[in-house]
This record gives structure tokens, sequence and C-alpha cells, in this order.
């Protein structure tokens, strides 16, 4: 099998990492999946890739918990904010702009 394919999954394109583990078993999964986003390689540069990142980023968010959690949920915020201020003051620019 290539590993490469691209409808094969976590656990059978590491099928030769994971000889000797339960394929059934959470973590051999969990392991599988992690190996599985350690590999994965493209242009970082593309909206698809961003996208992709901040779908992993809120996937192991979902993962932890604690004061680890709050962080990151906080670190969301800020970066939303941001994004909210910046196309205000952009869409305020715009408006005086043809204001004028």
């Amino acid at each position: 099998m290539v590993r490469d394919e691209p409808g094969a999954g976590p656990n059978q394109r590491f099928s030769e990492d994971l000889i000797g583990l339960d394929p059934n078993d959470p973590e051999a999964r969990a392991f599988a999946a992690h190996l599985d986003r350690m590999e994965r390689s493209g242009p970082g540069y593309t909206v698809e890739a961003s996208l992709a990142g901040v779908a992993d980023f809120a996937e192991s968010t979902n993962r932890i918990g604690g004061p680890r959690k709050h962080l990151a949920w906080l670190v969301v915020t800020l970066i939303l904010l941001g994004v909210l201020l910046g196309a205000w003051d952009t869409l305020q620019a715009a408006l005086t702009w043809l204001g004028d």
C-alpha cells in the first residue's frame, strides 16, 4: 500500500509504525492521528492551509483542559477582537474616503 494514498486514513497510512498495537485502541488511533498531522505538508500560504491550521488548533484545544484551555480561548478571543477592530477601521476609512 502507498503511504500517501489520498483516501487512506491515519491508521492505514502508518500501519508500519503501528505494528503490534491494537487498531481499535483509542491511544493508538490518537497516535496515528498525531503522526498524520506531523507528516502533513503543503503550502502554508494558501487560504486552505490557514483554515486547516485553525481546524488543527481548534481540535487540539478541545482535547486539553484546565488553564491551557482557558488560555487558548483567550488567544482566540484576542485574535477575533483584533480582526474585528481592523475591519472596523478599514470600514471607517472607506466610508470617510467615499464621503469626501
